[in-house]
């Protein structure tokens, strides 16, 4: 999920916004280019306008001329050269036969077709003007940006009269009118008009031309309302431009602040573990960090919640202020570091030696615990190291596949290790811990399957009466045989169990075997002896536990006096007052409730007065070594004096000489446990125990003894698999047989 939002955020932050900016420049050029065409078309359709009128002039006088030629009229002569009009006839290869004005074309020239005529008109440019372009090789179209340049330069004749020939009676001359100069009107003036030269082509059927001149005019008011739509287009562009712009710059802005809460600390208002993992990560995958290696530390306030309660949580965040501070005061800014939740903190640094690094870490530590002067603190800091990514000639190569968050959950798991003191500690992660972490992925992988296919084995340590020697009871273990794995011991797996939550699975499978065997055993008349079966303190979180052990046993229909409930001191340490409750619930239902490892730990006394216990079984420390201890023998004749005037059972653990035997049966120790009288077996073992009983102890012992070899191959791991919660007693039991090898 973190990594999702973190790609979320670093999308966001680094959002092209400047794109923003080559953007808004493409829309000012589109709008530009839109403007320029808009003016481009208008002063075409103006153009087009204009030019067909005074086209129509010209046709008119060509019409007229070519009249008073084919009739012989001499005046027509004499009036067209007084019409204020130029003109001139060629010879259709360009050489002027007749005219008022000299030619004065340029070789700028299209051919455009008028809405209203049937032929096409041919338009020239006049030499004297030059904002004219052929478009496609037929429309001409007027070149704007030269036009307003040269706008200014265009002649304005306010007073001079520009005449529209009007021969509309033409037809009547034909008819014998002579009086035509009374039939010739001049209706044009040019007032208020800008306007450029231009020349239109009349062809006559003899391949003549007749050419006049016509012009491109343009209103004042119309030129006004252009200039004025421009100003108004131009304006609202740039507030447009000015509105995207600040819009851009607000969206960085509110883009860097979401950024910046996204990677702030609520408590120490400093970077969080989200900063440290995104921007440490690309740190280590630069070229340039690739030649130096790095430490990524995880320091852990240790009972940071003890300190908490002592003070007050405001104290509590004030000092994880002062020690993100100090933090900062000794770190260079090639290294960073981030408050990663409650009371740990991750650190990268750089590091030359492993020696270095550690001397430098210790440096650090004493400068943390003094951030509280008058005050106690301790910190548990596990390291992992990164390498340094050179090939074999020293060049650098990019860390492409950094893991960060792997390399800080090593460094969790190096410290983790420390977890069982409270002094100040560093641990480094090394290939002890990889292995220890590949097994127990392993185990989890399999912890499932092993359940559905049977592979956990009940094993049975019998319990005798020293006085007797008479087998009184029997306490269940586990073996894992695994097809792939091998033989397992509990030490092996049991601590994983407890610590995944799994041990719950494994406390109901061991619960409903004992039953059954206890229940086959019955039906086959063997005299039983009730069984101690151990419960998880993680089960206690379940109100209704009594209830879940009563239907196990009540499904395979074992009596209730035959199943003992064996607790771990450490469960007493959780919520009492349920765990007083669910004692009482269970030995209402019939079954015997008894706390194993009793003096392992400092509260016992305290949990004998709350607990209203049926058997108290001595913890195995008891009768480790030579017992020959007077203030040990005092301690447990005195705690087995306490179990009777409680009206308790009492059981002791790991006894393995006749001495022992001796001395607990003169106290009056209702059952020892331990291999002098017998290993734990399989239950085909304990039948046939249950049968013969036993003979000869001292020979029983020798035979067990010869029989440690199976676990030559678990001593290392099983030295310390003692658990604080869920012990089942085999844990004193391994740790006496690797006292005696």
């Amino acid at each position: 999920m973190v990594r999702k939002s973190e790609k979320k955020i670093k999308k966001l932050s680094r959002s092209r916004w400047w794109i923003t900016l080559p953007l808004i420049v493409l829309f000012v050029w589109v709008v530009f280019e839109l403007m320029n065409a808009a003016m481009k078309e208008t002063l075409d359709t103006l153009m087009e306008k204009s030019l067909q009128t005074d086209y129509q002039a010209v046709s008119r006088l060509a019409d007229f001329y070519l009249y008073g030629e084919e009739n012989g009229d001499e005046k027509i002569a004499g009036y067209l050269n007084a019409v204020d009009a130029d003109w001139f006839v060629t010879d259709g290869e360009g050489n002027i036969i007749d005219g008022n004005r000299e030619n004065t074309c340029s070789d700028v020239k299209a051919t455009i077709t008028q809405t209203d005529l049937v032929t096409p008109v041919v338009i020239h440019e006049d030499t004297e003007n030059d904002v004219l372009y052929v478009k496609n090789g037929k429309s001409l179209h007027i070149h704007y940006k030269k036009f307003w340049k040269r706008l200014e330069k265009v002649v304005y004749e306010e007073d001079k009269d520009h005449v529209d020939v009007d021969i509309s009676h033409v037809s009547d001359a034909e008819n014998g009118d002579s009086d035509l100069q009374e039939k010739i009107e001049f209706n044009l003036t040019l007032k208020d008009n800008m306007y450029l030269p231009l020349w239109a082509e009349v062809p006559f059927p003899d391949g003549r031309i007749f050419v006049g001149k016509v012009y491109f005019r343009i209103n004042t008011s119309d030129l006004m309302l252009l200039a004025i739509f421009t100003i108004v287009i131009f304006v609202l562009l740039i507030f447009l431009v000015i509105f995207l712009l600040i819009r851009s710059f607000h969206l960085r802005r509110k883009q860097k602040k979401m950024a910046t809460l996204y990677y702030t600390d609520d408590i120490t208002g400093g970077r969080n573990w989200k900063y440290f993992h995104s921007v440490g990560e690309e740190f280590l995958q630069k070229r340039k960090t690739a030649d130096r290696a790095y430490a990524i530390l995880d320091i852990d306030f240790v009972k940071y919640r003890n300190y908490c309660i002592c003070h007050s949580v405001e104290d509590g965040e004030k000092l994880l202020q002062k020690l993100y501070t100090k933090l900062g005061q000794n770190l260079n800014k090639r290294e960073m570091f981030a408050h990663y939740g409650s009371a740990n903190f991750a650190v990268l640094l750089e590091m030359t030696t492993e020696e270095e690094l550690v001397k430098r870490v210790r440096n650090l530590m004493v400068k943390l615990e003094n951030a509280a002067p008058g005050r106690q603190v301790r910190f548990h800091i596990g390291i992992d190291m990164i390498p340094a990514n050179v090939d074999e000639n020293g060049k650098k190569k990019r860390r492409k596949n950094i893991d960060l968050e792997k390399a800080y959950n090593n460094a969790c798991a190096a410290r983790a290790t420390l977890s069982e003191t409270d002094e100040s500690g560093i641990q480094i992660f090394d290939e002890h811990l990889v292995k220890a972490q590949k097994w127990e992925m392993l185990v989890q992988e399999r912890q499932y399957r092993a359940v559905e296919g049977e592979e956990f084995m009940v094993y049975y340590q019998p319990k005798y009466d020293p006085r007797t020697n008479r087998l009184s009871g029997a306490e269940a273990l586990i073996r894992w045989q695994s097809p792939s794995l091998g033989f397992l011991p509990p030490g092996k797996f049991i601590p994983i169990f407890e610590k995944n939550g799994f041990i719950t699975e494994i406390d109901h499978y061991m619960l409903r075997h004992v039953a059954e065997d206890q229940k086959k055993w019955l039906d086959q008349g063997f005299s039983l002896v009730p069984v101690s079966v151990n419960v998880s303190r993680a089960h206690f979180a379940e109100s209704d536990l009594a209830e879940q052990i009563r239907d196990i046993v009540d499904e395979v229909g074992t009596p209730h006096e035959y199943i003992e409930i064996e607790l771990t001191e450490s469960a007493f340490f959780d919520d009492k007052k349920a765990l007083v409750t669910i004692i009482k619930r269970l030995q209402e239902y019939g079954f015997a409730v008894s706390m194993d490892d009793f003096g392992s730990g400092y509260s016992s006394l305290n949990s004998l007065k709350d607990m209203p216990l049926d058997v108290l079984k001595l913890d195995a420390d008891f009768f480790r070594g030579e017992f020959d201890d007077t203030r040990g023998e005092i301690v447990v004749a005195e705690a087995i004096k306490l179990a009777k005037s409680l009206h308790m059972r009492t059981v002791a653990e790991g006894v393995e000489v006749r001495e022992q035997v001796d001395f607990l049966a003169k106290q009056g120790c209702d059952m020892i446990q331990g291999y002098y009288y017998a290993k734990p077996m399989p239950a085909n073992e304990y039948e046939i125990r249950m049968q013969t009983g036993i003979k000869d102890p001292e020979a029983e012992k020798r035979a067990e003894e010869a029989e440690e070899a199976e676990f030559e191959d678990y001593e290392e791991d099983t030295a310390g698999a003692d658990s604080e919660e869920g012990s089942d007693g085999e844990s004193a039991v391994l740790r006496n047989l690797l006292k005696r090898k």
